[in-house]
């Protein structure tokens, strides 16, 4: 049986490359989707498909439609969506995808620093997992997939 998992969150480490890794490594029967990782090509998505906005207002609001069509339909494909908040930078598009997971009756796994306990406590609270790494992940996906 194969599974789809969808890896939302922080773009600034190499988490999702570690999972798919290990998926590769136990010869799991798992699809990785995410979504696009490169920042300037996300901020850009709005200008280049629908036009040059001169308002950054109007600029963002455009790729953030765009992305979220593109959040919202793999999230929809995905059995399992894992969220990473990263410790360096407010993850705002990870607690969305989060919510949107959430919110489709979709399972959440959450990775985190322990120092984010706290202020992620109600995200962790609605998740069915809260990992520290991403090797705690693919192991909570080897023992699903039994």
């Amino acid at each position: 049986m194969s599974y789809s998992i969808y890896l939302s969150g922080e773009i600034h480490t190499d988490w999702r490359e570690r999972i798919e890794n290990g998926i590769k490594e136990a010869n799991l029967d798992i699809e990785t989707l995410s979504p696009v990782t490169n920042h300037e090509a996300s901020d850009e998505v709005g200008d280049r498909i629908l036009g040059e906005e001169e308002n950054n207002f109007w600029k963002d609001h455009k790729a953030a439609k765009i992305n979220s069509l593109r959040t919202m339909n793999a999230i929809e494909k995905a059995d399992l969506t894992v969220v990473r908040f990263g410790p360096k930078y407010k993850q705002w598009n990870a607690a969305f995808e989060a919510g949107i997971a959430i919110g489709k009756g979709k399972p959440i796994v959450v990775i985190h620093d322990p120092e984010l306990t706290h202020p992620l406590k109600e995200v962790d609270g609605a998740a069915m997992a809260v990992a520290e790494t991403p090797e705690q992940v693919v192991e909570i996906l080897k023992y699903i997939k039994q």
